[in-house]
């Protein structure tokens, strides 16, 4: 495992350098442009343009899996803790029933999650039986997990290649995920990966194994934004059937990200996030 962890770490730093090879050229220097008063050489230069946008090239498929494998490791290493807003849309279409949820995240490495409330609209009902129990049962999956028992990798997942795509104008290798034993948290679907970054830009699939007897299926879209070097959940929509009360369906969106590197944790003293109250 940290072996081939290393190796993806050294394709990330490899593209890199490959990437601002790719982003330099050189001005020869025309003779004619030198002149010698007496014993000093004067050496007209171009005026130098713009700097050219660096362009990265596109990866091959398995090449693009491995430096998503790098971005990984990097992120679990380098991730200390953020903030973020959320909003969590949920309604139950057999009742009629709706509520929207507002909280302020705040994510502290490795197992502390806490949330603040801003604003809730809507059903007491959905607020008390859904998003609050979703809340609660997210904060309860981060105190409990084990993160290589869910990460998308080889160990968890049958990975098959199916092909490119464009998704809102980014050019994608698509995978297709089988995982290799029935576990909570793993799911059957697709991942989309960056042709070019190798960063995770959107998750698709059904959970193989319902978090609960209540809970019959659970479907899932979940797009991803870069926010800096880190990789973070942008909107995840979700379809559940429940045995008690039908469908149920929910958004949730994340915005503002305020990322905390452990460099700056380092260079800033310990993180430390203050328990706070919620409605």
């Amino acid at each position: 495992m940290r072996e081939r962890s290393l190796y993806s770490v050294l394709i990330v730093t490899l593209l890199s350098g490959l990437a601002l090879a790719q982003g330099f050229s050189t001005n020869p220097i025309d003779a004619a442009a030198v002149t010698k008063p007496g014993n000093i050489a004067i050496v007209s230069l171009p005026v130098a343009d713009a700097p050219a946008p660096v362009a990265l090239p596109r990866m091959a498929p398995e090449l693009a899996l491995q430096v998503y494998h790098g971005r990984t490791v990097i992120q679990a290493q380098q991730l200390a803790g953020y903030s973020a807003t959320t909003v969590i849309h949920a309604e139950l279409p057999e009742t009629a029933q709706q509520g929207e949820f507002e909280v302020q995240r705040h994510y502290s490495a490795p197992r502390t999650l806490q949330f603040t409330a801003v604003h809730f609209s809507g059903d007491g009902f959905v607020k008390s039986n859904v998003i609050t129990r979703l809340l609660q049962s997210e904060v309860d999956h981060v105190k409990q997990e084990d993160g290589g028992q869910t990460a998308i990798s080889k160990e968890n997942y049958k990975f098959s290649y199916k092909g490119s795509a464009k998704i809102d104008g980014r050019t994608v290798h698509i995978f297709q995920l089988k995982p290799r034993s029935k576990r909570p948290g793993l799911f059957k679907g697709r991942i989309y990966l960056d042709a070019y970054t190798g960063s995770l830009v959107r998750a698709e699939g059904s959970v193989v194994k319902s978090p609960s007897f209540f809970v019959k299926k659970i479907e899932f879209v979940q797009d991803y934004a870069d926010i800096g070097s880190f990789t973070f959940p942008a909107h995840i929509h979700s379809e559940a059937w429940a045995r008690v009360i039908g469908r149920t369906v929910v958004d949730i969106y994340h915005r503002d990200y305020q990322p905390v590197s452990t460099s700056l944790q380092a260079s800033q003293g310990s993180l430390s996030i203050s328990p706070v109250p919620t409605e």
